[in-house]
Parts: structure tokens; sequence; C-alpha cells
């Protein structure tokens, strides 16, 4: 499968917090369309270095990944970037004890020859658009959402639930080690979009909302610019997104050149 991804857009922004606790790789500014790894993660912990933790997560899986990964980053892959991910954070916090306590989210999405893989740890999300309609999305670590798994609480009550904000699972180092969830797609067509995006954007965005932007314009400018008049100067957290936009899907140059060959000796 060889897929190909049109210009991505990013937005990093403090939103209404004094300082911004996410990070993202690529920055912006250095993205292209040859790009492979996508990174989206939202620093927890405050005066415990928030913004540390995620800059830390993003900057240690592009090293596990440049340095380590020879063909498609599996389950076992990904997790051992979390696993180094979380030795990283230890040697930081031996270093600088303040820090102990930071502590991140994690969203993943890298563009393989076999599909896109997904990973995510914690409540920020990852999305797949088609025509505007979702059709996979990452399901929260979050207190509120095993309420609901465990029909506790409704949807509905989970929307405004006092410790909405709670996570289950974060990266914070060895000492409390975790697991990303991570899962392959190959369901992936031209047109598609892929969304990656910190709770900030959720805070003002529901599934409803997002899907109306996703549907209402056809390129990714305008997406990014709906979802920018949606946060910008209205949410009270960081908020910070990638969209992806999935330009052609076509067969592998490895498979055509197999099925050349298997041709040809018939010649």
């Amino acid at each position: 499968m060889n897929i190909t991804i049109g210009k991505p857009w990013a937005v990093c922004e403090k939103g209404g917090r004094q300082n911004n606790e996410d990070s993202i790789y690529p920055l912006p500014e250095r993205v292209n369309s040859n790009q492979k790894l996508f990174l989206v993660c939202d620093g927890v912990g405050g005066s415990e270095k928030g913004e540390i933790a995620s800059s830390l997560a993003c900057e240690s899986f592009q090293t596990f990944f440049s340095t380590f990964l020879e063909d498609e980053p599996t389950e076992e892959f990904v997790n051992k970037a979390v696993g180094y991910t979380e030795v990283r954070f230890d040697d930081y916090v031996k270093n600088h004890p303040e820090a102990k306590g930071m502590a991140t989210t994690l969203t993943m999405v890298s563009v393989g020859a076999s599909g896109i893989t997904l990973a995510h740890i914690g409540d920020s999300r990852i999305y797949q658009f088609r025509q505007g309609e979702i059709i996979y999305q990452t399901e929260d670590h979050s207190l509120v959402n095993s309420l609901v798994k465990l029909g506790k609480i409704s949807k509905e009550e989970a929307l405004t639930h006092p410790q909405k904000n709670v996570i289950i699972r974060a990266i914070q180092g060895s000492e409390h080690p975790t697991e990303a969830d991570v899962v392959l797609l190959k369901d992936i067509q031209a047109g598609d979009y892929f969304f990656m995006c910190t709770d900030g954007v959720l805070e003002r965005l529901k599934n409803e909302g997002l899907s109306s932007i996703f549907s209402t314009y056809n390129n990714p400018e305008d997406i990014e610019d709906g979802i920018m008049a949606a946060c910008c100067g209205k949410t009270r957290d960081n908020f910070s997104f990638y969209i992806l936009p999935v330009q052609n899907v076509g067969e592998s140059i490895g498979i055509k050149q197999n099925i050349l060959s298997f041709l040809y000796s018939f010649i």
C-alpha cells in the first residue's frame, strides 16, 4: 500500500492557560508531506513540569523511531518506545527533582507501507474522517470513560462529570509503567482525514461539531480555520491538533514489480 499524505496542518496554542503544556511533533514550520511520524501530547502536572513531559515524550519517540525502526511499527515496537520514554523521564527527574510527578498523554500516527498505525495513551484523541463522518476514533483512557463502560454513568453525564479530566493512563516514568493502545488501520481511502488533538479542542468541539467542520470544508486550511474559530479565545485549556489529509492510496511499487515479473515469466 502506497499512502501519500497531503500537506499536514498543525496548531499548538496555550489557549486560556498561562503556559502551554502541549507539544507536537514535528513543529508546524518543519513539517512536509514526506513526514511519516506525527505526535500530539498533552502534559500533565502544572508546577511539576507538564510542558517538559510532553516535549520530552515527542523528542524520545522521534529519537527511538529514527534510530531503531526498520519496517512497520508493531505494537511491541511502539511500547518499547514508551519504555524508552519512561527511562528518559527517570533521568530527567533524577537531575531535576522538582519535576517529580510530571506526566503526559500521547497520540501517534505513523504512515507505513501496510497502512497507518495509531497509538494513544490518555485522553488525547485520534479520529479518522471520511466525507465528514467519523469511521474510527480512539477510546479515552479516562475515569469517566471507564464509568461509562461499566454502566455507572451515561455518556451525557460524562460530559459534565466533575472528574471528567481525570486520566487513568499517562507516561510518567518507570515507577508507573504504562502501555499504549496500538492499532493498524488498513481501510484508508484518498480524501480521508486523520485528526489528532488534545482535550482542549474537545472542550469546545464534541464529535458532532468536528464532523460538521470536516463535512463542510473541502481542504485542510479551511478545516484548521473552522477549528480555530471554535477554540481561539474560548477554551480554558491549551489546545493542539494535527490535520493529516490522505491524498492518494495505491499499490506499493514492490507489489507492482512482483506482478510484472510474474506476467513477464509467461512471455
